[in-house]
């Protein structure tokens, strides 16, 4: 009897220690922990070291961890466990995940269902004679984000070595690492000469040896098609590196040129993820209990640039595009303060400018406004019965060519603004315009 208690406040103990430890996370320790954005498209690269290291407890933080940074593709390095992956992925309603592989190395991806098209995943250099420069099959994806067509390669190259390259010995780990290298230029240069291709992943080599050591300089060398968007970080201080037990930074992400323009907006990034700073016992805690490396992850802005036109005065506006701060103070810098109206069967003093809306806003003088964000190319408005206020897509739309499935519409009213009010024959980006409908429902804006 006395043996039966003592196990019941053993597991009780281990039920609380676990549920206090769950809670920390959810709460005061990730609170702070975020990277991705509605205008960006995010992907992480990450070896979470045999996933899941420390079983449930791992699965918990890596959980929280995903839930919190918000990015939208993961690439996964080092799966051990794909039943508790699969697990993970369950409590993750956003995102799903691949693992699939004709020989599994630990390789996957996850990525958010909504927001991430897969057109295939598969793996390449699997038969025998790559084996010694690929222990582990790069695994493709074939994705599209917001119209963009991406292909990302995941790896995990060969680990060790003593720092030289001997280009003699096939046995080598800087010489495996280095046929790797070339044979993925090979691969990208032979069949994605054109698109717009990330390679990433745990490549288990630096980026600042000299070039006689450089695993990398294949890439390197050809600056005019290839950069390691991580480059800096590489170059800078060892507190931003992804493997601080030893300390290098041997996780990366290359991009082709025809990202090198998305990579220089604004509002795109390069980051070491340091989670061990949010974490209240550091990197003992996150070393224990996720992984020894820290995720790298790029943010890519494919932002288009729109400038919206307004007039001295009343003005009906609108946003054509989605973009990090709705403010409208922070859109239309020159707009007179508390003048953001909106309409719904009256008026209602706004704040922040939502997509499909239409406003009034009133400006001391004419001029312009210049925004930058990702286009839209289709919508759906939700209208009521009578007048409403609309604003247009990322670009322009016919009147005639208004998805209207009810026929709501009523003919002749649609109306935009320019000291006075004018019918319209197509719908321009980021102005508002007054429509009629004879009942509520949706219309669609779709531009061609």
């Amino acid at each position: 009897m006395n043996c039966n208690w003592k196990m019941k406040i053993y597991y009780i103990l281990i039920y609380c220690t676990a549920f206090i430890m769950i809670t920390n996370l959810s709460g005061q320790d990730l609170e702070d922990l975020n990277f991705g954005s509605d205008s960006t498209l995010e992907i992480l690269s990450w070896n979470i070291e045999w996933f899941p290291k420390n079983g449930q407890t791992t699965v918990n933080y890596v959980t929280a961890i995903i839930q919190a940074l918000d990015v939208d593709v993961l690439a996964i390095q080092e799966v051990d466990n794909t039943n508790m992956f699969d697990q993970m992925l369950d409590e993750l309603t956003q995102y799903g995940g691949y693992y699939e592989s004709a020989w599994f190395a630990g390789l996957a991806y996850i990525y958010k269902t909504d927001v991430i098209d897969i057109n295939d995943i598969y793996e390449i250099y699997t038969t025998s004679p790559y084996w010694s420069p690929f222990p582990r099959s790069p695994m493709v994806m074939d994705m599209n984000f917001m119209g963009e067509n991406i292909i990302i390669i995941n790896n995990h190259f060969k680990c060790c070595g003593d720092g030289y390259l001997d280009i003699e010995d096939s046995g080598d780990e800087e010489t495996r690492r280095y046929i790797a290298s070339n044979l993925l230029k090979e691969y990208i240069d032979s069949n994605f000469a054109n698109d717009n291709v990330i390679v990433l992943g745990d490549l288990n080599d630096i980026l600042t040896d000299n070039p006689n050591n450089n695993v990398f300089q294949n890439f390197i060398n050809d600056a005019e098609n290839y950069l390691f968007a991580d480059m800096e970080i590489a170059e800078g201080s060892s507190s931003d590196w992804s493997y601080p037990t030893w300390p290098s930074h041997i996780d990366h992400i290359l991009v082709t040129n025809e990202l090198f323009d998305e990579f220089e907006n604004s509002n795109s990034d390069i980051q070491t993820i340091k989670i061990d700073e949010h974490l209240d016992g550091g990197w003992y805690e996150y070393d224990q209990n996720v992984s020894d490396h820290r995720p790298v992850a790029l943010k890519l802005d494919f932002g288009e640039v729109l400038s919206v036109d307004y007039t001295e005065g009343w003005s009906l506006v609108g946003l054509p595009l989605i973009v990090e701060d709705n403010d409208y103070q922070m859109l239309f810098t020159d707009a007179v303060y508390g003048t953001l109206y909106s309409f719904n069967g009256s008026y209602h003093s706004e704040e922040f400018i939502e997509q499909g809306t239409g406003y009034w806003l009133r400006f001391q003088n004419s001029g312009s406004a210049v925004m930058t964000g990702t286009p839209v190319s289709e919508l759906s408005l939700s209208v009521n019965v009578g007048w409403n206020l609309i604003s247009a897509i990322s670009i322009p739309v016919e009147i005639g060519a208004i998805i209207d499935p009810d026929n709501i519409i009523i003919n002749g009213t649609i109306y935009g603004f320019d000291s006075g009010y004018v019918a319209v024959d197509e719908l321009v980006p980021g102005e508002g315009y007054w429509v009629r409908t004879n009942n509520s429902g949706t219309i669609i804006l779709v531009g061609e």
